[in-house]
């Protein structure tokens, strides 16, 4: 049986069963979960659990999870390739699902509310929401339009869009206000996208008695740091996270009886981003800049296509899989910073330039920002969105940033101009040019 070493298979995007391999270089050993039958998603099963409290770990309905089997992978270690290719799911571009609007057909219009429509993941699920026949009112502040046009709009599309969507002007932060304008509306379902705490969800609740169901979007940020990766949703979750107001909401949904459902994204990328995530990268390579990335470089994190999360939300209406539980949201895949760099460069159609790796603690950035993901290990399993929603990610990880780059940044639609004065800071210190090659 052929073998490979841990270390020789750390190059960019790799499947759960070598992403171990970058705690090496971490000073630390990550317990892998994987699954010998993941590429079968119906061997992912729930079994009931008695109630538990949230502080403690995570609620009951996490509680009765079956667990993956585990591997902890030193690293000296080396692993089977039949391991390998067992915990990996092979993608084949023409076997993709199809898009969540084209296969629905249940909104027959139903009224639905969505809070944070008009950023991002609002914008793509508002769209998959009115093409599926439902009934969409966006509740906003009202200072600026309710609608916009995406670069996937045609005009013909936006058009119908804008005049389908209908509009409450409100302050949620006012939380007398919320009732008065949501009593007696009767809207069955409500997409919460930008909710922060759960003082801002109590209002809606008690303005809607007989919601049939509120959909949460929270964040795998709430997951307490762990030495066992992927996070799965019934791990410890975090109260001193600077996400503990989206526990705190879900604690208030599950007390108030409440069909809910919470979505934990990872990094979620794609047009419109308003997240510096991608494009952080795109400005490095575009200019042909030495790329500085902290710590080792094989830092394990994950990201996500926004439409595949907006498909995801999709999936959550009238499941009755979904009901009080929570879902990890993002790629089956899991990515190395460096591999991060190497695939924007992909999808830039150009040579990757050079990458250079620091220690953060040698520097004070003051209250700039030098990189725009956490320094470790960040990454989490999708298996039970994709069993209990029938879900696969669409897009990979380089055709997803190659739509962020052709739509957004090519284009010239920045969220922020390029500054590079962290960067410069850390290679003068390193001795390193800051300009290495030029982009074709």
């Amino acid at each position: 049986m052929a073998t490979f070493s841990i270390r020789s298979m750390i190059n960019g995007e790799f499947s759960s069963a070598t992403a171990t391999a970058a705690a090496e270089d971490q000073g630390q050993k990550v317990g892998l979960r994987y699954s010998m039958q993941r590429v079968q998603r119906a061997q992912v099963f729930r079994a009931s659990a008695n109630k538990a409290s949230l502080k403690s770990s995570a609620p009951a309905q996490f509680a009765g999870l079956r667990r993956a089997n585990l591997l902890d992978i030193d690293s000296n270690m080396t692993v089977s390739l039949t391991q390998i290719l067992s915990a990996s799911t092979v993608r084949v571009s023409a076997s993709r699902a199809p898009r969540c609007a084209t296969v629905m057909s249940a909104g027959a219009g139903k009224k639905v509310l969505m809070l944070g429509g008009t950023r991002f993941i609002g914008t793509y699920l508002a769209r998959e929401l009115v093409n599926a026949g439902y009934e969409l009112t966006l509740l906003t502040r009202g200072k600026k339009a309710i609608t916009s046009q995406i670069p996937d709009d045609t005009d013909d599309s936006y058009a119908k869009f804008a005049a389908a969507v209908k509009h409450i002007a409100c302050d949620r932060s006012d939380p007398e206000a919320m009732k008065a304008a949501l009593t007696g509306t009767g809207f069955e379902i409500v997409f919460d996208m930008n909710g922060r705490e759960a003082v801002e969800a109590e209002p809606i609740l008690d303005a809607l008695p007989d919601v049939k169901q509120y959909i949460f979007c929270s964040s795998a940020g709430v997951y307490k740091k762990n030495d066992q990766m992927p996070h799965r949703e019934e791990d410890e979750v975090d109260f001193n996270s600077r996400h503990k107001g989206k526990l705190y909401t879900e604690q208030l949904l599950d007390s108030r009886g409440v069909n809910w459902t919470s979505v934990r994204p990872v990094y979620i990328t794609g047009v419109g981003n308003y997240n510096q995530v991608e494009e952080w990268f795109f400005h490095r390579i575009a200019a042909g800049r030495t790329i500085p990335i902290p710590g080792s470089g094989m830092q394990v994190t994950q990201l996500g296509n926004v439409k595949d999360l907006a498909t995801a939300f999709m999936k959550i209406i009238d499941n009755p899989k979904a009901a009080r539980q929570v879902y990890n949201v993002a790629n089956e895949r899991f990515v190395t910073f460096d591999g991060i760099a190497k695939a924007c460069a992909e999808a830039m159609g150009v040579e990757c330039p050079p990458i250079v790796h620091y220690n953060a603690k040698d520097f004070d950035f003051g209250k700039l920002k030098a990189f725009p993901m956490r320094d470790q290990h960040f990454f989490a399993s999708v298996d039970k969105a994709m069993a209990d929603l029938d879900w696969t990610p669409e897009y990979g990880l380089v055709d997803g940033l190659r739509d962020s780059y052709e739509k957004d940044f090519k284009r010239g639609r920045f969220i922020k101009a390029a500054d590079f004065t962290t960067d410069d800071m850390v290679l003068e210190k390193l001795g390193v040019p800051a300009k290495q090659a030029v982009m074709a």
